[in-house]
């Protein structure tokens, strides 16, 4: 697990965020965390974040024991978010991908899902 840089000062914890982001697959930020738990500020949870520098690795090693990997089923998909006025110089993740939308390359970011459910319906 990650090692952290100093005593947090911030509302929002680690047990506090890796619950969330359990509960909430797909429309996470900051802003939505706040106003799920109303007692929390979005800057406090942007400030926890900024701090730490959680990796995907982290919530995996927390919750691998909770997950049974055989069995289950994997589900990827990959789709094209179009951002057609970028400059991919000045955008990290910016480059020309095949869209099955357009039915051609496009410019924009190239995001991959996975999804796993183990033969208990665990998710």
């Amino acid at each position: 697990m990650l090692v952290k840089s100093k005593p947090s000062t911030a509302c929002c914890d680690e047990k506090i965020y890796i619950s969330y982001l359990l509960s909430e697959p797909q429309y996470t930020s900051c802003t939505r965390l706040a106003g799920i738990m109303e007692t929390i500020s979005h800057d406090s949870i942007n400030r926890f974040l900024e701090r730490e520098r959680f990796e995907p690795k982290d919530l995996f090693e927390e919750e691998k024991n909770k997950i049974e990997f055989i069995g289950g089923v994997l589900s990827v998909d990959d789709s094209v978010l179009d951002k057609p006025y970028s400059d991919p110089s000045k955008a990290a993740f910016i480059d020309l991908f095949w869209s099955g939308k357009h039915k051609r390359v496009v410019k924009g970011i190239n995001l991959v899902t996975l999804f796993y459910t183990d033969i208990h319906g665990k998710h």
